[in-house]
């Protein structure tokens, strides 16, 4: 099967991180975010990946091919026109055969096997308190009668949280068409909720599948929330001299970490020094400097350095950041 991973956006709420490297790169728990995805796809089987990729996507390409064997096809999606584009963007790459769509800043803990069991298409759901920030499902007797993307007055709690199993995507791709060539949009965008409203009023049956394991990525604070999760399945790693692990924690075998206190929930990413601190519920990105600091909930950016004081910082790639 083929999974379709549509990474094109700029992730302005992950800014400064952003500016230097695509949102899909940022790391949580000892990789990036677009690790753990790919990991699970195959995991679970798949052999082949369809990356549609738009920001800084060179970068993306790079740590794809370096790290991952499986065929992997690279789309460029120049214009950002919505999740609906991407897709189609991608019909080049998509046979008959069924396909997940999974989105890039997002990581489930779901059984897929269980999820492309379905006899149709389905969609992946979650019941939230306030579905207006999300495309909604509205359903009958088990089937969806009705997809609408972030409604102002939700009839439905069922919010889609950005996984697809699309049985028969060449109905999709069509449905697709129609729409971009009928300039079909909604906040300026093609949607591909729009497009799997398309494939209903066109006698496609859809189902929607249950998922509590979602975790975004999009902000800092989901970002922090989503390394907290995935900690507790990553096995706390190695022994240090002079310093006190307070589990979970992921400390990269290539960092270096001195007469320091680490955790519970940090990630020391690869490359990065942590001298005469404390690093708590914090991302410490590759190749940074921690030192005579107290972190908590804070995000430190590659090559970053952090030199004394007691702080909750959010600090961009090549930065420095002296308290006295």
């Amino acid at each position: 099967m083929r999974a379709i991973i549509p990474v094109a956006g700029v992730g302005s709420r992950l800014r400064p991180h952003t500016f230097t490297v695509p949102k899909v790169l940022l790391n949580v728990a000892g990789k990036p975010i677009i690790g753990h995805i790919m990991d699970k796809i195959i995991a679970e089987g798949f052999d082949s990946a369809t990356i549609v990729v738009g920001y800084l996507g060179d970068l993306i390409k790079e740590y794809i091919t370096t790290n991952y064997k499986i065929k992997v096809d690279f789309v460029e999606q120049e214009e950002r026109l919505g999740l609906g584009h991407a897709i189609y963007l991608s019909r080049h790459t998509i046979s008959k055969d069924p396909i997940l769509i999974i989105l890039g800043d997002t990581v489930f803990d779901v059984d897929l096997k269980s999820m492309i069991k379905s006899e149709y298409s389905t969609i992946g759901v979650k019941e939230v308190t306030d579905p207006r920030r999300f495309g909604v499902a509205e359903t009958k007797d088990g089937f969806i009668t009705k997809l609408i993307e972030k409604p102002e007055n939700p009839t439905s709690n069922l919010a889609i949280v950005g996984l697809y199993y699309i049985k028969r995507p060449d109905i999709l791709i069509d449905s697709l068409k129609e729409m971009i060539k009928r300039d079909v949009r909604t906040k300026n965008e093609y949607q591909l909720t729009d497009g799997l409203q398309l494939m209903i009023e066109r006698g496609e049956k859809l189902t929607t599948f249950g998922i509590e394991g979602w975790y975004d990525c999009g902000k800092p604070e989901t970002l922090l929330s989503t390394n907290r999760h995935l900690l507790h399945s990553t096995a706390t790693n190695g022994k240090h001299d002079g310093v006190v692990i307070v589990p979970p924690v992921y400390i990269s075998p290539s960092s270096t970490v001195k007469n320091s206190v680490v955790g519970p929930f940090a990630t020391i990413a690869e490359g990065a020094v942590v001298e005469d601190s404390i690093v708590r519920n914090s991302i410490i990105s590759e190749h940074a400097n921690v030192l005579n600091a107290l972190l908590e909930d804070s995000i430190i950016g590659s090559n970053a350095v952090v030199k004394g004081g007691f702080k909750r910082i959010n600090i961009g790639d090549s930065s420095e950041l002296e308290y006295y």
